[in-house]
């Protein structure tokens, strides 16, 4: 007969092995399970950018995120969305996708 410690072991590994292919697909599907910007760039660094993604607050962050992509380089920034020169980025890819 098992004992119960083998038991107890053997669900627990179950049940993090479940909680750990579920968080992979998750994460799969292009869920993000939490804030991608930790901290923001104010800096203006407007003509170094080649593309520009907003993704508004949601259940898993509580913060509107710009994320950058460098031309150079590709390296994805986080931009501060209260800086004046980002709001004026962001007002100018607004007004582009009305046309």
């Amino acid at each position: 007969m098992m004992s119960t410690r083998v038991i107890a072991f053997s669900i627990g590994l179950l049940l993090a092995c479940l909680a750990v292919s579920e968080g992979m697909s998750l994460r799969s599907l292009g869920v993000e399970l939490h804030c991608r910007c930790i901290g923001t760039e104010s800096k203006p660094i407007g003509r170094h950018i080649e593309k520009v993604e907003l993704i508004p607050a949601n259940s898993h962050c509580d913060e509107t995120e710009i994320i950058a992509t460098l031309k150079k380089t590709g390296q994805e920034v986080c931009l501060n969305p209260e800086a004046p020169w980002v709001q004026k980025v962001i007002k100018r890819i607004m007004s582009n996708r009305r046309r």
